[in-house]
């Protein structure tokens, strides 16, 4: 079953959390039923970036996570940034998560897409789980840091990437 917005209000999953708003023609914050997140690249040092074509990139989310032991969230692309060809992998969002979300962002087009701090990035949709979880997520990004994070290797320490 997938929470409406009334639900995801009163579970409190989001910080800062946002009733429905639209910022550069895209809406972000509470939907019908799923949460529109937004880029924080301020915790890069960025106010923008471009990703250029065929490239992909890390990028977080402002909004912070504390997912509770009966729901499950799945990302998802928003619709505008599909139509340019950029993409969201969609990830999982555990029972028992807290963090800011690392995001994938792909660009599958033939022209640089500018990405600007705070531009609407993903919708997730929160699915409740049949009961609560009997181990939440304890794995290695737990209480994930702001800005984009590498992969980790099980120790937690950051792997090294070669392209």
């Amino acid at each position: 079953m997938i929470l409406s917005g009334q639900s995801i209000r009163a579970r409190g999953i989001f910080t800062p959390f946002c009733e429905r708003t639209v910022q550069r023609g895209m809406s972000y914050g509470l939907s019908a039923a799923g949460y529109d997140v937004r880029l924080d690249l301020e915790s890069e040092g960025l106010g923008e970036t471009m990703i250029t074509p065929g490239c992909a990139r890390l990028a977080a989310t402002l909004e912070h996570f504390d997912m509770p032991n009966d729901l499950i969230g799945i990302v998802h692309d928003k619709s505008t940034w599909a139509r340019k060809f950029l993409t969201v992998q969609n990830t999982v969002v555990e029972p028992g998560w807290s963090g800011h979300l690392t995001l994938e962002l792909t660009n599958h087009s033939n022209v640089g897409v500018k990405i600007y701090h705070g531009d609407p990035i993903a919708q997730i949709l929160i699915h409740l789980v049949d009961e609560e979880v009997e181990v939440p997520y304890q794995g290695k990004y737990q209480a994930q840091e702001r800005g984009p994070q590498k992969a980790r290797n099980e120790d937690g320490s950051q792997q090294l990437h070669t392209r």
